[in-house]
């Protein structure tokens, strides 16, 4: 099952509410037609791009081109095969906010809505000229937070 990040599953899970739809490509399995374990990283990030984006974040930093968003670590969880084909739903959220980091949460469900696979990432803001960590303004902890 998912790990230690989570306290109660099915609390965890209710907290979705942003996700993309994705559809798994032949060119993302193996010669069994299974999911490589390498590609849900990929879907993470099509998550978390898509959701920043619609918070308002991405065209900010993406405009600004003096502080960048990066991903500081990223783990994924496997608790169920995942085919070429299949129809998923792929969630993030963010679960915990620091002075310039958030934590945000993964969660793929296939279309029995069954758990595939879930994740957790670190993401900091930092200076695109330092590469050092900047804190949030008050702006970007609305959009947050909302």
């Amino acid at each position: 099952m998912l790990k230690s990040y989570i306290n109660n599953i099915e609390n965890w899970k209710e907290d979705f509410t942003f996700y993309v739809p994705i559809e798994v490509r032949f060119s993302e399995t193996d010669l069994y037609g299974h999911m490589n374990n390498t590609v849900p990283f990929v879907y993470f990030e099509q998550a978390r791009i898509d959701y920043l984006k619609s918070l308002g974040l991405m065209q900010e930093w993406l405009n600004n081109g003096e502080t960048i968003p990066v991903v500081a670590d990223l783990q994924c969880d496997f608790v169920k095969q995942v085919y070429f084909g299949d129809q998923l739903k792929v969630y993030a959220k963010i679960a915990d906010m620091g002075a310039s980091s958030m934590d945000i949460h993964y969660l793929a469900v296939n279309e029995k809505d069954e758990v595939c696979f879930g994740g957790r990432g670190a993401m900091v803001q930092i200076s695109a000229k330092t590469g050092k960590s900047v804190r949030w303004q008050e702006e970007q902890l609305t959009k947050l937070t909302r």
